[in-house]
């Protein structure tokens, strides 16, 4: 059965191309996109239940052995973060087409969508399968490459300066993963893992630290750990719902998965596991009190996820059994809970209208069964009993404590603080955006959603000039702009306010900003009343000194007879 290995890349590869020659047809790319992910995910499960009960499948593709074939290796670890993986991309798939999605705000490609993401989808399964450096790297670049695309699905000026900053980061950390694979096949004369395990232990202690320590900071970079995390918060939201939820949930796991390939199999010693425990500690911390800070969902569920990835530092950095165990345990529920979340945002902005804590509210009353979606997955998050972040988080503290070190009762530490900021943050949310009524504000006027963030820069409509008859000039409500009939009266025999008696409401005393005035002066030039012969002027009155200046003649129209 080893031939069915290969599947797992080649057929997301084989559909993304006959999906992209289907550009004027997308219920068939829909159809297709769905059936290879199935086929995916039928050949993952049949995969697990082999390695389970026979062991590990090792292949090597085209029949060259290593170093010079590339070999795809399928264990228990890798057969269950396939099946999980390959379970989470068709679930989301369905969600967008479900909810209309795939293109978010009309704008998108759609057509380029189903193929894209069959890419993604053939390099994050790629990823698990890989069983030589280079054959790993070719699988980030795959998968990357399609997220460049699905992450400024739309073009919006957001999505592409946040696009910017992901392919910059991107770009480094392949740069730096290239580089070691450089640098690691000069020192041991090959790129398979296996044998890389087997010949490492003979180099100098120094070039061990050094080819450690450059992977370590690629395959950092890549799981979003701190401090080389501060793209993920400014990337990840501005995407559509389907993206961001795939990202969050699989493409920092493949990071996880190189970092325990790497600690467990190529460097298995002690040399870097205090480093690994203090950055899980500074990444839970850091990340949570991001989370606590935001008002916009998916800011803050950006800043959880990294949270949460110290867990799985955590475990790793522990460098036991025990430790290795949790962390994996850990990888699954947080594919699943965190994907979830940001599934659940979509929904909640596509029923409130925004992610915005300060303009959501009443969604409990709006849609019962979102809250309940939300409420669940938030606990999980939090890790209250009896859901699966509990076991894991559980499974982390008693590895932790088996080790006794100060450091890990440190982590222990700083894994429940975070796990209690973590819930006070998800129900901060769910107080502001399900239990309280919507503000009165937000529900008189429509509001400036995710999709059009500038919405809320824009310059306010003008309001209507109101004329007075007794005196003959034009007030606007909300500033001092007027217009009169006597341009060449003194200062003294003009009036600087309006007539409340004629207005109805006298003008505030805020200057209007001089684009507005502009387009007031447009709106003078429509005003036709009779004025005896003469021309009005536009005078906008000074807010301190009150005396008014004639900013020139504007021509009237005809009387009207």
């Amino acid at each position: 059965m080893t031939w069915l290995v290969p599947l797992l890349v080649l057929v997301p590869l084989l559909g993304a191309a006959v999906a992209l020659g289907l550009l004027r047809h997308q219920k068939l790319q829909r159809a297709i996109t769905v059936v290879v992910l199935v086929v995916a995910l039928a050949v993952a499960a049949t995969l697990m239940v082999l390695v389970d009960h026979h062991g590990t499948i090792v292949v090597q593709v085209g029949g060259w052995d290593a170093p010079y074939g590339i070999s795809l290796v399928v264990d228990r670890l890798s057969a269950l973060l396939l099946t999980v993986s390959a379970s989470v991309l068709l679930i989301v798939l369905l969600f967008s087409i479900g909810q209309g999605l795939a293109a978010d705000d009309g704008e998108a490609p759609v057509t380029i969508f189903y193929p894209t993401y069959l890419v993604l989808a053939a390099g994050v399964l790629d990823s698990f399968i890989a069983g030589d450096l280079f054959n790993l790297y070719v699988a980030f670049e795959m998968l990357l490459v399609a997220s460049y695309v699905l992450i400024t699905l739309g073009g919006s000026e957001q999505r592409v300066r946040a696009g910017t900053t992901y392919i910059v980061t991107s770009l480094i950390a392949s740069a730096i993963f290239l580089a070691a694979i450089g640098l690691v096949y000069g020192a041991t004369g090959t790129v398979n893992i296996a044998q890389i395990s087997e010949r490492v232990a003979d180099l100098p202690e120094h070039v061990q630290l050094l080819l450690h320590t450059m992977l370590l900071i690629g395959f950092g970079i890549k799981a979003a750990v701190f401090p080389l995390a501060f793209w993920l918060p400014d990337s990840y939201p501005t995407a559509p719902a389907p993206v961001t939820a795939v990202f969050a949930g699989l493409l920092t796991k493949v990071g996880i998965y190189a970092i325990i390939r790497l600690e467990t199999v190529i460097f298995p010693g002690p040399q870097l596991n205090n480093v690994l425990l203090v950055v899980a500690v500074l990444t839970m911390v850091v990340g949570v009190l991001g989370a606590v800070s935001q008002t916009d969902v998916k800011r803050l569920l950006s800043f959880t996820l990294i949270s949460h990835i110290g867990f799985m530092v955590m475990g790793v950095g522990l460098g036991t059994v025990a430790g290795t165990a949790a962390a994996v345990f850990y990888t699954v529920h947080h594919i699943v809970v965190q994907t979830t979340l940001f599934l659940v945002s979509g929904l909640m902005e596509r029923v409130g209208g925004t992610t915005s804590t300060r303009s959501l509210g009443g969604l409990l009353k709006a849609a019962p069964l979102l809250a309940a979606l939300y409420l669940i997955p938030a606990f999980n998050l939090g890790g209250i009993p009896p859901f699966s972040g509990f076991i894991g988080k559980l499974g982390l503290f008693r590895a932790a404590a088996e080790d006794g070190s100060p450091l890990a009762y440190v982590t222990i530490a700083a894994g429940v603080v975070t796990s209690l900021l973590t819930l006070y943050a998800l129900m901060r949310v769910w107080d502001a955006a399900f239990w309280r009524p919507k503000p009165a504000a937000e529900a008189a006027a429509p509001h400036a959603t995710t999709a059009e963030p500038h919405a809320a820069l824009r310059s306010p409509e003008p309001a209507p000039l109101t004329v007075s008859e007794e005196t003959g000039e034009a007030f606007h409500p909300g500033g001092s702009v007027t217009v009169t009939d006597a341009p060449h009266a003194s200062s003294a025999s003009r009036p600087t306010t309006g007539s409340t008696e004629a207005v109805g409401e006298a003008p505030t005393k805020v200057r209007l900003p001089r684009m507005l005035v502009g387009v007031t002066t447009v709106a003078v030039l429509r005003i036709r009343r009779p004025h005896r012969g003469r021309r009005p002027a536009l005078r906008v009155r000074e807010p301190r000194s009150g005396v008014a200046r004639v900013a020139g003649p504007v021509r009237a129209g005809r009387p009207r007879r």
